[in-house]
C-alpha cells in the first residue's frame, strides 16, 4: 500500500547479503493519485484513488482492509467509495457497516490522549486476482502551521505500475521540493493556481539491511513545503509555541529549590533536566493541532504528564526560571540521519531541550538516560534550533563502557561455581540501573537461569542488583550461584572462552557484524568493552591447548584477546574498541572492517581443551 505520510506523521512531534531487487511480488499497485488542492491558509483537500490488485494468496489479509488516517479536530473525511472487483469485471460494493471508525492504536509503550482516528474499510470476498478499488476525499480544515503546507511521501515494495502526486497550490505559494526517485511531470494550471505533478519511477527495490540508515537518507522519496528554508520553519514552530513556556509562580519556586544548593549552571540544568525526566510522565498528548504545540509550561507541571514537547517547553521555563537560557530542538527520533533540502514534519518528529551557553543537549523524555547523556537514538543528528533557526548537530560519540568478569570454578564431575560482574559507565549505566530497578526479585532470579541456559548450562543462582537507587555514571551488578554441566568430564572437552552476559563484547560484536554484505550506510554507533574470564580447573584436569593470543587494528577498530595460564588457571581478556567520526558507516567501511570482524568472531567461537581428571 501507499504511503503518504504527511497525514500519518502530522502527529508525529510526539513524542531498519543484498539482492538486486526485493519488489514484493504478492500485490501490484495498478494505480494511486493523490490530489491536493491547497488553499492560501494552509487548509486543503486530498482526493486519493488506488486500485491494487492482490496477486497471491499471502497479500490478502494484509490489504483486504485499507486505513485513512485524520484528526477529528482537523479534518473531515468525504464520502467513501470502495468496492472489490472481479477478474471478470464484477464488483463487489464495500456497504457502509463495512467502514469502521476507531481510535488510533498507540505508537509506543505510552498512553495516549489524541485526536487521531482511522477509518477502516474492509473489502469483502478477496481473492487472488481481484482488485482492491478506493476513492476519497480528505478536508483539512485548519493547518499545524497557518499559511503553510508540506508533505513527505514514499512507497512500499511493490510493483507501481501507474503513481502520480499532485500538488494544485495558490500561485502565491510556491512549492518547493526534494526528490528522488519521483519525476516532475508537466501539467497545466488554472488563472491564480500552479499545479505540480510528479510519476514514481517504478523499478527494481533494494531490500532494507539490518540497522540501516532510514530509507528516507538514500531512498525514493519525495518532500515538498512551502517552506522556503529551515529558519522559516522553525520561526513557524517557535511562534506556535510562544508563551507557553512563560516561567509561572510554581514553576520559579521550583527551579529555585531545585538549584539553590548547586555551584554552576551546567550542574542546574542537569538537576532541572533530571527531575522532569523523573517526575513528569511521558504521555502522547495530540488534540487539535497538538502535533505542533505544547501545552503551556504551568499546565504540563500541574498535570505532571506531556509529550516530548510538553516536556521541553516546561524545561525550557524551569531553566528560564534559574538564569538559563534554552531552545527547544527538532530532531529525527529513528534512524534517518540527513535532512531533506526542504522542510517537513515527516522528518523532524522529536523535539529535545539546547542549552547554548554550555553547548548542552538535554532529553528529559528519555526516562533512563541520565542528564547529560542523550539515547542513542538522537545521537550525531542534524538538529534544528527553534530559537535562532539555526542548522545544528548532536555529538556524535559520548562516554559508555562496559566491563564484564566471569568466573567459572569447576568441579571433577564437570559441575561448578560461576560468579559474573558487569560493570556499565557513562551514558549506559542508568538504563541498566533502571532495568534491573524495574524487574521484580523474582523475576530476577528467572534471569539468572536464563543466562545459564544462553550457556548451554543448567543451575541455580542469586542475582546482585547492586545499588539500583544510586545515580551517576557507574553502575555494578551480578551474580553467583552453581552450575550442574559446566564441562563434560572426564574429557577431552572443549571450554568455550566466550560466555556473553547482557550486552557484553560478544553481543555487541555479533550485532555489528550480522550483515554478510552492505549496501547502504549503517549505524555504528562507538564500542568500548571489556570482557575477562577466568575458568580454574580441579587438581588431576590436564589443560592440553590454549588458543592464540590475537591483535588486530585498523583506523576506527582495536581488538585484543589474550589467554593465560596460571597454574590450573585459564584466564581470557578481550577488549574491543571502535570508533567512527560519525554513527554512520559507509558500505566502503563495512569491506574494509569486515575481515577484521571475521576474525574476531572466530576468537570468540575458540576454545581452551582439557582433559581429565
Amino acid at each position: 500500500m501507499f504511503l503518504r505520510l504527511a497525514a500519518a506523521l502530522c502527529l508525529l512531534l510526539s513524542c531498519g547479503p543484498a539482492s538486486a531487487d526485493d519488489t514484493d511480488p504478492s500485490l501490484v499497485i495498478d494505480k494511486y493519485v493523490q490530489h491536493f488542492v491547497v488553499n492560501t491558509d494552509g487548509s486543503y483537500v486530498l482526493t486519493v484513488d488506488q486500485v491494487k490488485r492482490i496477486v497471491q494468496e499471502r497479500a490478502i489479509a494484509p490489504h483486504s482492509q485499507y486505513y485513512i488516517s485524520y484528526n477529528r479536530t482537523l479534518d473531515e473525511v468525504g464520502a467513501i467509495e470502495a468496492y472489490t472487483r472481479k477478474p471478470d469485471g464484477r464488483r463487489v460494493q464495500v456497504l457502509p457497516e463495512h467502514i469502521k471508525d476507531q481510535q488510533e492504536a498507540a505508537s509506543s509503550d505510552a498512553p495516549m490522549f489524541q485526536d487521531t482516528r482511522l477509518k477502516i474499510i474492509i473489502f469483502p470476498e478477496v481473492e487472488t486476482g481481484d482488485q482492491l478499488v478506493v476513492h476519497y476525499t480528505l478536508k483539512r480544515l485548519r493547518a499545524l502551521f497557518p499559511g503553510q503546507f508540506e508533505d513527505l511521501t514514499s512507497s512500499e515494495f511493490y510493483d507501481n505500475q501507474q503513481l502520480f502526486l499532485i500538488y494544485d497550490m495558490p500561485a502565491s505559494m510556491p512549492l518547493h521540493a526534494d526528490a528522488a526517485g519521483f519525476e516532475p511531470v508537466a501539467i497545466a494550471s488554472k488563472p491564480g493556481r500552479r499545479r505540480y505533478q510528479w510519476h514514481y519511477v517504478n523499478g527494481p527495490n533494494q531490500r532494507i539491511e539490518e540497522d540501516s540508515v532510514s530509507y528516507f537518507d538514500y531512498g525514493k522519496r519525495l518532500a515538498v513545503s512551502t517552506f522556503s528554508d529551515y529558519a522559516a520553519f522553525a520561526r513557524a514552530y517557535a511562534q506556535r509555541a510562544t508563551d507557553h513556556g512563560t516561567a509561572s509562580v510554581s514553576i520559579t519556586a521550583l527551579a529555585a529549590r531545585l538549584t539553590a544548593a548547586l555551584p554552576n549552571p551546567r550542574a542546574k540544568a542537569l538537576a532541572l533536566s533530571d527531575w522532569v525526566r523523573r517526575h513528569i510522565r511521558y504521555v502522547a498528548v495530540y488534540v487539535g493541532p497538538g502535533g505542533v504545540v505544547p501545552h503551556p509550561a504551568a499546565t504540563v507541571l500541574a498535570n505532571r504528564y506531556g509529550d516530548c514537547k510538553d516536556h521541553a517547553i516546561l524545561l525550557e521555563a524551569l531553566l528560564r526560571a534559574a538564569g538559563i537560557a534554552s531552545s527547544a530542538v527538532l530532531v529525527n527520533n529513528g534512524s534517518a540521519y540527513r535532512l531533506p533540502r526542504v522542510p517537513t514534519l515527516g522528518i523532524f518528529n522529536h523535539v529535545i531541550t539546547y542549552v547554548p551557553s554550555l553547548d548542552l543537549y538535554l532529553d528529559s523524555t528519555a526516562a533512563s538516560i541520565e542528564a547529560g547523556y542523550l539515547p542513542s537514538a538522537v545521537m550525531d543528528k542534524p538538529v534544528l534550533l527553534a530559537a535562532s533557526g539555526t542548522l545544528a548537530r548532536t555529538p556524535a560519540a559520548q562516554r559508555e563502557r562496559h566491563h564484564t568478569s566471569v568466573w567459572f570454578g569447576l568441579r571433577a564431575d564437570g559441575s561448578g561455581q560461576f560468579k559474573v560482574s558487569k560493570t556499565t559507565e557513562g551514558a549506559v549505566a542508568e538504563p541498566y540501573r533502571q532495568a534491573v530497578r524495574d524487574t521484580k526479585p523474582a523475576d530476577r532470579t528467572l534471569f539468572v537461569r536464563q543466562i545459564l541456559q544462553g550457556f548451554g548450562q543448567q543451575g541455580k543462582g542469586e542475582f546482585d542488583p547492586g545499588q539500583v537507587d544510586g545515580s551517576g555514571g557507574r553502575y555494578i551488578m551480578g551474580m553467583q550461584g552453581s552450575s550442574d554441566n559446566v564441562a563434560n568430564l572426564p574429557g577431552p572437552f572443549g571450554m568455550a572462552t566466550s560466555y556473553n552476559f547482557w550486552g557484553g563484547l560478544d553481543e555487541a560484536l555479533t550485532a555489528f557484524a550480522q550483515q554478510k554484505e552492505r549496501t547502504q550506510d549503517f549505524i555504528c554507533p562507538a564500542i568500548d568493552a571489556e570482557d575477562e574470564l577466568a575458568l580454574a580447573f580441579p587438581h588431576g584436569v590436564k589443560i592440553i591447548a590454549l588458543p592464540k593470543a590475537l591483535m588486530l587494528e585498523d583506523p576506527n577498530l582495536r581488538y585484543r584477546a589474550q589467554y593465560l595460564q596460571r597454574g590450573n588457571t585459564v584466564i581470557v581478556q578481550r577488549s574491543l574498541t571502535f570508533r567512527h567520526h560519525t554513527v554512520v558507516c559507509s558500505p566502503a567501511d563495512y569491506r574494509r572492517m569486515q575481515p577484521l570482524l571475521e576474525r574476531m568472531i572466530r576468537d570468540l567461537k575458540s576454545q581452551v581443551i582439557i582433559s581429565g581428571p
